[in-house]
């Protein structure tokens, strides 16, 4: 700044005493701010007072780790897979009524419900053909549609297996094992051969338990069709 009058004088120290101000009241608030930092580092310090090392115990600290996850919904899933299982294994035999028109009933149904079942009171809901299959798929696929059944609430359904006029020996493989697998399902409470019109001894109705929530599902059109016989 150029002093051409001492008004110019006055000016430039009242500038210098501004700058010199400014800069002390910097000065004071970095100050003051070192002095906060300062004490948020040592606050663990204050609070707990002088520390002194441990002695050494001469003993290796050793890390743990942590368990493994344990699948459970892989477990909870396994165990229903067995719970629907059924074994080729099970004697049904000693299950099955000895009338000439082999049936089955639970310990806690009557008589009645299967005098019932074999003159047709329950209408055939569904059905499904598993003759012509190897043992596995058929087991597969009777248990497949036993859970579909159930889930949609219906009542009565018949499970085709064929007469074995096509097997070695024209013997019934699937007759004897369907009978068995249906035993050993917890939904199955009933079942009777098939009258001659829904497929005789090529099939059985099947009822099932009654499940509350669901609507009554369509009937299929009764007998069997003629154009496709049941070996």
């Amino acid at each position: 700044m150029k002093i051409t009058s001492l008004q110019d004088l006055g000016e430039m120290r009242a500038a210098l005493h501004k700058a010199e101000r400014e800069a002390a009241e910097r000065a004071a608030r970095d100050k003051a701010e070192q002095a906060r930092l300062a004490r948020e580092r040592n606050l663990f310090a204050h609070s707990v007072g002088k520390v002194s090392t441990l002695p050494s115990h001469g003993r290796v600290e050793t890390q743990s780790t942590s368990p493994l996850p344990e699948p459970r919904q892989r477990e909870r899933d396994e165990q229903a897979v067995l719970r629907e299982a059924i074994s080729d294994e099970f004697d049904v035999e000693s299950l099955l009524d000895t009338d000439e028109a082999l049936s089955y009933r639970r310990s806690d149904i009557g008589v009645n419900v299967v005098r019932k079942l074999r003159r047709g009171g329950w209408t055939i809901q569904a059905q499904i053909d598993l003759h012509g299959l190897r043992r596995d798929d058929a087991r597969e696929q009777l248990a497949a549609f036993l859970r579909d059944a159930v889930r949609r609430g219906l009542r009565c359904v018949r499970v085709v297996h064929g007469k074995g006029n096509g097997s070695p020996g024209r013997e019934p493989v699937l007759k004897g094992k369907v009978r068995s697998w249906l035993v050993q399902k917890q939904e199955v409470i009933a079942f009777v051969q098939a009258r001659a019109s829904e497929g005789g001894h090529g099939a059985v109705v099947v009822l099932l338990k009654p499940t509350q929530g669901h609507a009554a599902a369509p009937a299929l059109p009764s007998p069997l069709s003629p154009s496709k016989p049941h070996r």
